[in-house]
């Protein structure tokens, strides 16, 4: 067995382990910091573009991510879903997705670094997520292309990568199957990994208790304390929260 298959047989359990026990740390030690740390206050006009567009982008991603390495291929091909028709949907909505994902977070990135009040609130743990989440979204969108064919020889990830992360779920790891993909899509997966193992220690935890029944709430109705206002509503809008 090379190196290389025993780093990706061992890697992802690694990162499990470091997501399950950082994740209880946070929780029982750090629960006041367990929080998106929203910076609104300081500055929305920016955010109120930036921020729903990196969290639908990354909504798609994350669900696109989970039905192309949980469905076999044999499960689509059962449906008469072909292989050219699979990957046609899944590079259009992949590019998409990507794109918006990326530019959203370049407007997170820079209403931080151009906005006084924002950037003073900025930890270091944000700095190193941030740039460990553009690469993984760099070179997500880099394995899209080139797996596709559209730069490069197309690459059937099904046939390597989804095998190999389904293997990690039933305790019987593919660490073969990775060494024979290619670079591009190791070095997605290895950024990935590092991504999920900074997960409990940065304001991404946020993600474990996302607030869902805020898509269902009453809208709150707010009321102006000025006096000659006389109680005049000035205006109603559902509270949000974001970066």
């Amino acid at each position: 067995m090379s190196a290389g298959e025993i780093f990706w047989d061992v890697a992802p359990y690694v990162t499990i382990a470091v997501v399950v026990v950082g994740t209880w740390w946070r929780y029982r030690y750090d629960k006041f910091g367990w929080t998106t740390r929203s910076s609104q206050l300081y500055e929305s006009r920016l955010l109120r573009i930036a921020s729903p567009m990196f969290h639908f982008g990354i909504l798609v991603v994350i669900v696109g991510h989970v039905i192309g390495l949980l469905i076999p291929q044999s499960w689509t091909d059962a449906v008469g879903l072909s292989q050219h028709a699979y990957h046609v949907q899944a590079v259009t909505l992949g590019t998409i997705a990507g794109i918006a994902t990326l530019v959203g977070i370049l407007l997170l990135i820079y209403r931080r670094r151009t906005r006084g009040p924002v950037f003073m609130a900025t930890t270091a743990n944000d700095k190193l997520m941030y740039v460990v989440l553009v690469a993984a979204i760099v070179a997500g969108l880099a394995t899209t292309l080139m797996g596709s064919g559209v730069v490069g020889e197309e690459h059937n990830y099904r046939e390597t990568v989804s095998p190999w992360f389904r293997s990690i779920w039933i305790l019987q790891p593919r660490g073969d199957l990775m060494v024979q993909a290619p670079l591009s899509f190791q070095v997605h997966a290895l950024i990935a990994l590092i991504l999920f193992a900074l997960w409990p220690f940065t304001r991404l935890v946020h993600a474990f208790s996302a607030p869902i029944g805020y898509l269902f709430r009453p809208y709150v109705v707010y009321r102006s304390r000025d006096v000659a206002a006389k109680g005049q509503l000035v205006g109603s809008q559902p509270r949000r929260r974001g970066w």
